[in-house]
């Protein structure tokens, strides 16, 4: 067995770690791993050797109970299983995450001005309320009229991949215009969520919660940069949250909105600071090998220096995106999309009744045609009344295509489908929810490949 040399492995190490870091680095890849969880859900939820186990793994329970023989029973958190910890506590740092993004967007992107702005909101606008009105056309005064918001949300993550994977087939001004509208459209769901799949409020909780956020807010504005000022109130306005009916996940969305984009030190601080260490890395460089105990130090104290000078909102953004992508996102993929299919009944999805509705005929036809007409609709709207601009170098017949990708709807419709239907029995309540997702993976699938032969159509056109 042949040995390789010490310099040899750390070649290899680097090149691995390079092609780690370029894969990771792929817009595509995290939707690639987000379905490659849905089959391994899937597969988890309907072999027979791991469908039981799987299901007994989600409903294990993870609160703290304490008794004693005084009668106090004492459950903390309430009712909190593996399923309500991946829904309620790791999608907080997605949420979190997502509200850094629409926060960067709002303040210095695609989002910062009126004009920037007015196109991709006015779209998501109309990509969310085409979808609603189609699920509510079939669904309405059914038991599962309640479900109406699943359909209203566009899935970025596939979306901006699957755009990625046709290169410069898309106008770059429309792979902008779709980003800010799924930034946009992220926004909206996220209201929806608050406002419309909450539970009951528990006013008092509620009220701590505002005057903590209020308090976070004066930090905010005094120029507060230290990250413990931040973490702290989160972790206090989440155990809130939960307790007061409102969605724990919101939490996050809100804190992400405290958090500080300034940076903590100054261009000319940054500058002074770095050109003394320098200086001190090159009068200790005769001490030994470098870099020596000294250099370091001085090293140390650059890389603090370089963290002051990166607002704490950019900084979080880019070290959660990877944890979120890559770990949080297939795990909630995991949780969630593995539905139970025992009979051919739930292969038929687009079935009817007078008392159920059919959720997955309104998510399926609300997905792939109200979130393309909605988006397109709006849009000629507001560029006719003029408060908005046709993305340069774009046609009407790209945009739609392009819109037809809107109708992705994977993470936040299958999101609000485990919120829905919560005033139901509990075995209608599943039956609903099940085949919601099936209905969810399904619009997905077939929107992502309408959208991809349309692209691949009219750009072909383009260029004869």
């Amino acid at each position: 067995m042949s040995i390789i040399p010490h310099y040899s492995r750390i070649k290899y190490q680097k090149i691995f770690e390079m092609g780690r870091m370029r894969l990771m680095s792929k817009p595509w890849i995290s939707g690639v791993l987000l379905m490659t969880c849905v089959v391994i859900a899937m597969l988890l939820a309907n072999l027979p050797s791991t469908k039981h186990l799987y299901h007994a793994f989600l409903e294990t329970s993870l609160s703290i109970n304490i008794s004693n023989s005084d009668g106090l029973n004492w459950v903390f958190p309430k009712e909190m299983t593996v399923e309500k910890f991946i829904n309620d506590i790791l999608m907080v740092v997605f949420f979190f995450t997502v509200g850094l993004e629409i926060k960067r967007e709002v303040v210095c992107g695609e989002l910062s001005s009126m004009k920037k702005a007015m196109l991709p909101v006015i779209a998501a606008l109309g990509g969310m309320l085409m979808p609603a009105l189609i699920y509510i056309l079939i669904n309405g005064g059914t038991s599962a009229s309640s479900g109406w918001g699943i359909p209203t949300a566009t899935d970025i993550a596939f979306a901006v991949g699957i755009m990625s994977i046709l290169g410069d087939r898309v106008p770059v001004s429309l792979k902008i215009f779709l980003t800010a509208l799924a930034i946009a459209d992220d926004l909206g769901a996220i209201l929806v969520v608050a406002f419309f799949y909450g539970g009951t409020i528990q006013l008092t909780l509620l009220i701590i919660s505002l005057l903590i956020i209020g308090l976070v807010f004066l930090l905010n504005k005094a120029g507060e940069k230290r990250m413990i000022y931040y973490i702290i109130p989160a972790i206090a306005i989440w155990f809130l949250f939960y307790y007061a009916g409102i969605h724990a996940t919101m939490s996050g969305v809100v804190m992400a909105m405290m958090i500080p984009m300034d940076a903590r030190y100054s261009r000319s601080y940054f500058n002074k600071k770095t050109d003394h260490y320098q200086d001190l890395i090159i009068k200790h460089e005769n001490e030994g090998e470098f870099p020596n105990e000294n250099q370091r130090t001085c090293l140390r104290n650059i890389s603090h220096v370089s963290n002051g000078a990166v607002g704490m909102s950019y900084r979080l953004e880019h070290a959660l995106n990877p944890w979120v992508n890559f770990l949080i996102m297939p795990i909630f993929a995991i949780a969630n999309a593995g539905v139970e299919i025992p009979g051919l009944e739930y292969l038929n999805f687009f079935k009817y009744s007078p008392e159920l509705g059919s959720v997955g005929l309104g998510i399926f036809f609300g997905l792939l045609l109200g979130k393309p007409i909605g988006i397109t609709l709006a849009s000629w709207i507001a560029i006719k009344l003029k408060v908005g601009e046709m993305p340069n170098g774009a046609s009407w017949k790209m945009l739609f295509a392009v819109a037809c990708l809107g109708g992705i709807g994977f993470t936040m419709s299958i999101f609000v489908d485990t919120l829905s239907f919560g005033e139901l029995a509990p075995e209608i309540t599943l039956q609903l929810r099940n085949l919601g997702k099936i209905a969810i993976l399904a619009a997905s699938l077939s929107a992502g490949i309408l959208g991809s032969l349309l692209i691949t159509l009219f750009s072909k056109k383009q260029e004869c």
